[in-house]
């Protein structure tokens, strides 16, 4: 896979390997219970965003890993038809740090870029135990966490889109379009975005911070009355 074709996608989609740095920590001990770094991860974002609110802190520091982990499958698979094995016993994660550097591989095996592939690896690899993590120390709706992982995959697909086009690789646009479908044909998946847009259905409360206005996918038209 080419490292500089994915870097050059977006930072979301580049692909670190080798040894892992003095904080990163494998994904499968936050997964199996130890989910201070997950906490301070929380706290991290809460203080960024001057919020007070730890479940919207959680929203955004999810959303965001969410948008990591399945644009690092979904851009390899639909330029070179595999994406990096993220095992969680072999994938790094740091914290305190921020995209391309928050993850790193230590594994070089590859997997099929299919829907099934992905799907194994991701949804049920990463997304489904990171929600169960996260929910352990925040009160937070499933539904809405499911929200913000369609809503990253649709935007990991616009990043591709806009890139293939641009680069003039219509092919590339029309994998990454087939199979962000068949991904979001899952049922925890289906009806998360809408639209030719892939506009959500659910809000990732980023509104409710101090400053804070609507995301470009957002359900909402305009900012809800926050209650006195």
């Amino acid at each position: 896979m080419d490292g500089k074709e994915l870097e050059s996608v977006g930072g979301f989609f580049v692909v670190r390997t080798g040894e892992p740095g003095p904080e990163h920590l494998p994904l499968a001990r936050l997964y199996g219970g130890d989910t201070a770094p997950l906490t301070a991860r929380v706290d991290r974002v809460a203080a960024r965003l001057h919020t007070p609110e730890r479940r919207v802190a959680a929203s955004i520091a999810h959303l965001g890993l969410a948008a990591r982990l399945w644009s690092t499958a979904l851009g390899p698979a639909a330029l070179h038809g595999e994406f990096p094995d993220p095992a969680a016993g072999g994938l790094h994660w740091d914290p305190a740090l921020t995209s391309p550097d928050d993850l790193r591989w230590t594994r070089a095996e590859a997997l099929p870029g299919t829907v099934e592939s992905i799907r194994e690896a991701v949804q049920y690899g990463h997304l489904v135990p990171l929600a169960e993590a996260l929910r352990r120390d925040v009160r937070i709706s499933p539904r809405l966490l499911w929200g913000n992982a369609g809503s990253a995959l649709a935007g990991a697909l616009r990043e591709l889109t806009r890139w293939a086009r641009a680069q003039h690789r219509p092919e590339a646009a029309a994998r990454a379009a087939d199979l962000t479908a068949g991904l979001l044909a899952h049922p925890d998946l289906a009806g998360t975005v809408r639209g030719p847009a892939l506009r959500r259905t659910t809000c990732c409360l980023y509104y409710r911070c101090p400053g804070g206005g609507l995301c470009g996918d957002c359900v909402f038209d305009s900012p809800p009355r926050r209650r006195a």
